[in-house]
């Protein structure tokens, strides 16, 4: 089974003094799924490190991407255009860029579960293929 990765949970994984940081941990640690991140966050994560935690945060998270310490999902045309027609459907969110092109990797791939700390969004958007996603940790 495979799980998608929203920027939160990443940059929980990587900041101690988060407040997700144990529960990622911990998830991560037990987890026995196949964790891909969508390359969309990876800007997201990158701005966080980089303006919370400073250049070598950032530094290192780039070079365990490189390493392929994470798996990265692509971004296809297909996921481009499932995206902005989320966004228009959830306008009143409102639902961005990120956010949609995950759900679109997600109905891609028929991921269930998002390793997330966003609850506002991913508990309310309806993927075409699960009535509801499955948000962990």
């Amino acid at each position: 089974m495979i799980v998608l990765a929203d920027t939160g949970a990443v940059y929980a994984l990587i900041d101690a003094s988060d407040a997700w940081h144990k529960r990622v941990v911990e998830w991560w640690a037990a987890a026995k799924s196949e964790v891909k991140v969508p390359t969309t966050v990876l800007p997201e994560i990158s701005h966080l490190l980089m303006n919370r935690l400073g250049w070598r945060a950032e530094e290192a998270f780039i070079r365990s991407v490189a390493d392929r310490e994470f798996e990265i999902e692509p971004l296809e045309s297909e996921d481009i255009e499932r995206a902005a027609d989320l966004i228009q459907v959830y306008s009143d969110l409102p639902l961005g860029f990120v956010d949609a092109s995950l759900v679109a990797m997600a109905e891609r791939l028929e991921a269930r579960e998002v390793l997330t700390t966003d609850r506002r969004h991913f508990s309310v958007v309806r993927p075409s293929h699960v009535k509801l996603f499955t948000l962990l940790p």
